[in-house]
């Protein structure tokens, strides 16, 4: 039997869980994951809330409100943040999001551009973060509304328009007392993002927001890898950010400094700090002439 009405989902999983499995071995890695795991359905179900799936590291979860699933999701990463370390360097965190709005409840799942809403914010997020929407937010008691600031406006897959993305914050103590109620993050006064690319510089800012990446001679970057495509990627500033999305056929690889190489298959990464961008195959190499740099000047 089906039916449509107004949830709140909520999608959590294990951040870095990768990472864990390289540093604790396969046996250790899945009991701490299972242990992540159990702690979110626990939350979930003190919460008044059902886990509708899990699947590996993630849990996805029903709510009738929207304060259910920002409590529940609160809940997840307070009890995992609580979880002690697994070893020098190895903590367990959890990155979650949450959406509310109008899906098809059938057969024990459900179905509709809430759920893919709810995932993307997931997406969004951090280790250790909750990203939910601005219509999510709208539809807390006025309490719950005051512990969430709006960061940004963000393309999602399958929306016409940017959805304005809102983070909660549930820690306790000074942070939230400082972000609460009318908080938004204050912009940086001029941004600028400095692009290297062979011989040539590029900077994006205020007058120049947007730049096209690709083999086509139009492009702003001309890239010389026969691997790229002819418009393979374009990096847009967006009030104090600066958002990298892949358009292309066989991806766009980014490292942030000392961090893992991270793939993006028409997806999209705010840029941070320094790093490499390269396109259409992994650039663990960092061949040259086929790899741009990127640096963030405030």
């Amino acid at each position: 039997m089906s039916n449509q009405r107004d949830v709140c989902l909520v999608f959590a999983d294990v951040s870095g869980s990768t990472t864990l499995y390289e540093k604790l071995g396969d046996a250790e890695a899945l009991r701490a994951v299972a242990r992540c795991v159990q702690e979110m359905e626990r939350a979930t179900a003190i919460n008044k809330g059902r886990v509708v799936k899990t699947i590996g590291d993630e849990v996805m979860a029903l709510f009738d409100s929207a304060a259910q699933g920002m409590q529940a999701a609160s809940e997840m990463q307070q009890r995992i943040d609580n979880l002690p370390p697994l070893g020098p360097g190895v903590k367990l965190s959890i990155r979650a999001g949450l959406h509310f709005g109008p899906a098809i409840v059938e057969n024990g799942d459900v179905f509709g551009d809430t759920v893919n809403t709810a995932a993307r914010m997931a997406g969004f997020a951090k280790a250790g973060q909750i990203i939910t929407t601005a219509d999510t937010v709208a539809a807390l008691p006025e309490l719950l509304r005051s512990s969430c600031r709006e960061i940004d406006a963000l393309a999602v897959k399958g929306k016409a328009e940017c959805v304005r993305v809102c983070e909660v914050i549930w820690q306790e103590g000074a942070e939230l007392t400082m972000m609460s109620g009318h908080a938004v993050p204050v912009a940086t006064p001029d941004p600028k993002l400095r692009l290297q690319y062979g011989g040539s510089e590029i900077v994006v800012d205020a007058e120049r927001p947007r730049v096209t990446l690709g083999r086509d001679l139009g492009c702003d970057i001309v890239v010389g890898d026969p691997r790229a495509s002819r418009t393979h990627a374009r990096i847009e500033r967006r009030r104090d950010k600066f958002v990298l999305a892949d358009i292309s056929s066989n991806g766009t690889y980014v490292t942030f400094g000392s961090e893992p190489e991270l793939a993006l298959k028409r997806e999209e990464v705010i840029l941070r700090g320094r790093g490499l961008i390269v396109f259409g195959h992994a650039g663990s190499a960092h061949e040259p002439g086929v790899t741009l740099s990127f640096a963030l000047e405030d």
